[in-house]
């Protein structure tokens, strides 16, 4: 077992040194077409031609938009493939089957089968991770996989399938130096995704976006479907493990309780698009879809899916919450709802990469916090001084740490009960910090038990 362990930790060794990582060394490791996907999935026989597939783009929310349709479909009883990047603590969550990562052995397998191609096209790390997953995908027979776009849409490497349904989140400014200056701009990049006679569902409707988008369904001859035209969502409650919605489906004029054990009040769009959603793949595929097993569905994504980083509460006592928002419009979201959570004092956990306006998101946040600036552990992280600099020069207070890990110990030594930290600014401050927390856990777990048997 460790053998086989040592091995997944070189194979991935390998892929991240050899091969070009947008998470880590930002623009410099995107390649501008899509020839590199196409070639090697040709040496894989097309493994994307042999099952069915919906792609998901967008500024914000498509992540969980994805983990949310992919427990829907499995609780249909659907054999799901879902592709998502990036991950959080370990590569493989950007692969899973029915919730079930692939195996460290299937990664060590394909890339040494794999290794001569690889060395050949040379590809990025992404467009690699792209090819492993319908690779995966097609072996495992899944009945229909959900792909998440990692970057833009028309020239992201996903962008080489042909799904039975298309969705776009929601348009906002970020990227601005790979996909455009302008909300338009980025619509246009996102509406790339768009294919020949494939409904799309876009979860929210803005005047700037609506015409980039019909007109690339005319194009294309197909329809777009707000999805704020077939449903509202009114948010009733809150507790530690779920938020309550009444959903009003509109066509119908039917009135729905339901809740999800996913808890940022953002997600009601991303519920109203998904509930677009089903209601298109019911009415254009007769795929078998109901309402009730899709409102049960919703209530476990967590347990389902593994779906992490999102207002994910990570302690209770003090509070200790992670969110995964990273540009201007994601973290406007979180700060609102951050601004309901009553504590005696507030602390924030923050860090970027470069190519964010770090500015622009410092100027949003509450005076009213104790920071904690760090930064991960990729050459692509705004350095943690920079970031402490730009917040001082804002008002805000705190102090400077090497490590994400320096930054959870300190900020948690500083925590009294009725306190509450905040983890935010990019998935990988998320990430290294719930790695953090979780061996911290394991280790108390482990000189408990060793105390115990003292």
């Amino acid at each position: 077992m460790n053998d086989r362990h040592n091995s997944y930790q070189e194979t991935m060794a390998y892929l991240y040194e050899r091969l070009p990582m947008f998470s880590r060394q930002g623009k410099a490791a995107l390649k501008p077409n899509l020839t590199n996907t196409i070639r090697l999935c040709k040496a894989l026989d097309n493994p994307q031609e042999q099952f069915k597939s919906i792609h998901i783009a967008g500024t914000n929310g498509k992540g969980s938009t994805s983990h949310m349709l992919a427990a829907v479909l499995q609780e249909h009883g659907y054999k799901v493939g879902l592709y998502t990047s990036p991950h959080l603590v370990d590569f493989r969550e950007r692969i899973k089957i029915n919730g079930v990562m692939v195996s460290e052995g299937w990664v060590v397998d394909f890339v040494n089968k794999h290794r001569a191609t690889i060395e050949s096209i040379e590809p990025s790390f992404f467009e690699i991770t792209v090819a492993m997953a319908f690779q995966a995908f097609q072996e495992q027979d899944v009945d229909i996989a959900v792909i998440e776009t990692g970057l833009g849409g028309r020239l992201d490497s996903t962008n080489i399938i042909t799904p039975i349904l298309s969705i776009i989140t929601n348009i906002s400014l970020d990227h601005k130096d790979l996909l455009g200056e302008t909300i338009k701009e980025i619509a246009r990049e996102k509406a790339g995704i768009i294919k020949t006679l494939v409904p799309v569902v876009v979860g929210e409707q803005d005047e700037e976006t609506e015409t980039i988008f019909f007109e690339a369904a005319i194009k294309r001859k197909t329809t777009v479907y707000y999805a704020q035209a077939l449903w509202d969502l009114v948010r009733t409650g809150q507790d530690a493990e779920y938020q309550y919605f009444k959903a009003v489906r509109k066509a119908h004029r039917e009135i729905h309780s339901l809740q999800t054990d996913i808890l940022g009040t953002y997600q009601q769009h991303n519920i109203k698009t998904v509930l677009a959603a089903t209601e298109i793949l019911l009415a254009n595929y007769g795929l078998n879809l109901s309402l009730p097993i899709t409102i049960r569905a919703l209530s476990k994504v967590k347990r389902t899916t593994g779906l992490h980083g999102r207002w994910e509460r990570l302690q209770e006592s003090p509070l200790i919450i992670a969110d995964v928002a990273h540009n201007d419009a994601g973290m406007r979201e979180v700060l609102a709802q951050w601004n309901a959570v009553h504590a005696q004092s507030k602390h924030i956990i923050v860090g970027f990469v470069k190519d964010k306006d770090v500015a622009e998101i410092i100027a949003m946040m509450p005076a009213d916090a104790y920071y904690h600036f760090c930064n991960a552990a990729i050459p692509r992280a705004m350095p943690a001084s920079e970031v402490q600099a730009i917040a001082v020069e804002a008002g805000l207070a705190g102090k400077c740490y090497p490590t994400v890990a320096d930054a959870v110990k300190g900020a948690k030594s500083m925590l009294a009960a009725d306190d509450a930290l905040l983890i935010t600014g990019s998935f990988f401050i998320v990430g290294e910090a719930i790695e953090t927390m979780a061996k911290e856990s394991e280790l108390q777990s482990t000189e408990g038990a060793l105390s115990a048997e003292s």
